[in-house]
């Protein structure tokens, strides 16, 4: 049951208040596809994920805002649009879990299990920049 949760919150990151913009399944695309996405859920969970163009997620994931962070790929395929949503295949799940994605900002989104607006993750990006290293045999 943890591992299909870890699977259901990444996949919050494929689909991306008050002044939030719905985004269709190829705006949420454009606006999320490979970059790299901390999230944090309404249960305390958090984690941090890249999705991929192909539907494919890669991330970590700390459940409840305790214990160690778990590493969870998907294959790609996993994330899928149906109509107006995105929705998630995954093995072993009794249901196709679709999402509802409302830009809040020009970093940021969230993302909310359709029909259920309790059930959500906010998802912020992250710029990963590397600090310049200058060698001594360089200088």
């Amino acid at each position: 049951m943890v591992s299909r949760f870890a699977i259901l919150v990444l996949i919050l990151l494929a689909a991306g208040s008050a002044c939030a913009e719905s985004l269709t399944p190829d705006a949420a695309r454009h606006f999320v596809a490979g970059k790299l996405f901390a999230f944090n859920c309404f249960d305390g969970s958090r984690g941090a994920g890249r999705i991929y163009g192909d539907g494919s997620v890669i991330g970590t994931i700390q459940f409840r805002g305790a214990g160690a962070a778990r590493t969870v790929s998907l294959p790609a395929g996993t994330l899928r649009v149906r109509g107006k949503a995105v929705c998630a295949s995954v093995q072993g799940m009794l249901f196709e879990p679709c999402f509802h994605l409302e830009k809040t900002d020009d970093r940021s989104f969230r993302g909310s299990l359709s029909g259920l607006g309790f059930a959500y993750c906010d998802f912020t990006r992250r710029d990963i920049t590397l600090p310049i290293v200058r060698s001594s045999a360089l200088q």
